[in-house]
């Protein structure tokens, strides 16, 4: 059977609250590019989807389940609360069931759901995030990368001439959005900047690799993914590639500072990374902190701009993506003029 077929046809029986073991009364659901959530009021079941985008490879029922293997175990470093575990979805007869004992058929990771409102990016717009609670945060980071794990295969992602590949492929990619998305201008100056950054501070590089800076981290760190609970969980970590996610822990955290700006709260951003520094002892970071600022401004600039692309997209929300990506790039470029 056709995988998009099938997934469609998992997709509509899945969105059966009878079938849920905490009985929901409707199920909701999100669809994103890679997957598909199903969430009850009290749990997310999220099925990753049968794609393969080079960056990531989810073609096959064993490949699925690896990857919700991981993404429970990488997330259980910071969310050890949220991520209850995988879920097999079995198949008897017409039915499908969770857990059952027929035909297995998929895997899903199961979440505790959580209370949107109390997402940082949401706290954010209520106004509600202040500098003691951005230090919690600073803190908690602390700990996790104190801990996180690191080895010689690890730190070989943070080469100078590692770390270009990505930064090539980031302007490869682009360069057909010059004109909609990124100003010729914008685009020729970030990329003289980062290129001259690798030339210029390549010992810079090899310190932060001897310093032991190069660990396995969050790789996706933004306002969206941190919740404020009792405890401050930090979720939905890159699972599906370790490139994005052995890094240096100045690129993690330059990710949530550039998240900060972006949003126009640079006092959170320069409070969080003085807060950073100072518990952590890694001042050496604040010379690489706005090389890595621009690397995931631009990137989310690519992200958006991607968007621009997929005629499953509505016409207005392709205008609102192009406004972000927009947004970023320009981001990115201030922080190229300040390295």
């Amino acid at each position: 059977m056709n995988r998009d077929i099938q997934i469609f046809s998992l997709r509509d029986k899945l969105l059966d609250p009878e079938i849920y073991p905490d009985h929901p009364q409707t199920i909701a659901l999100i669809e994103t590019h890679i997957s598909l959530l199903f969430l009850t009021g009290h749990y997310v079941y999220k099925v990753k989807k049968a794609v393969d985008f080079g960056f990531l490879d989810f073609t096959s029922l064993e490949k699925r389940k690896y990857f919700c293997e991981q993404e429970v175990k990488l997330n259980r470093r910071l969310s050890p609360n949220i991520y209850l575990g995988v879920e097999r979805i079995t198949k008897e007869g017409d039915r499908i069931l969770w857990g059952g004992k027929g035909e297995l058929i998929e895997y899903a990771v199961k979440m505790q759901q959580i209370p949107e409102e109390f997402l940082l990016d949401k706290l954010l717009e209520r106004k509600q995030v202040s500098s003691k609670m951005i230090e919690r945060v600073s803190a908690r980071l602390v700990q996790f990368y104190f801990v996180a794990e690191t080895n010689d295969r690890i730190k070989s992602f943070a080469q100078p001439e590692r770390i270009q590949q990505d930064t090539d492929e980031n302007f490869m990619q682009t360069e057909r959005y010059i004109g909609l998305t990124i100003s010729k201008a914008v685009y020729e100056e970030v990329k003289h900047r980062t290129n001259q950054f690798f030339r210029m501070k390549e010992a810079l590089f090899h310190q932060r690799i001897a310093s032991n800076q190069i660990r396995d981290c969050h790789g996706d760190l933004r306002l969206e993914h941190i919740f404020w609970g009792d405890e401050i969980s930090i979720f939905d970590c890159i699972e599906f590639n370790e490139r994005f996610r052995y890094t240096d822990v100045a690129a993690d955290i330059a990710f949530l500072a550039m998240d900060l700006d972006y949003h126009s709260r640079e006092d959170l951003s320069e409070h969080l990374i003085r807060a950073y520094v100072g518990e952590s002892g890694d001042f050496e970071l604040l010379e690489v902190l706005d090389f890595y600022k621009c690397y995931r401004a631009y990137v989310r600039g690519k992200v958006e701009s991607f968007r621009l692309d997929d005629p499953h997209i509505p016409e207005e929300e392709k205008k609102a993506a192009s406004e972000r990506a927009k947004k970023y790039f320009n981001l990115a470029h201030r922080y190229a003029l300040r390295f």
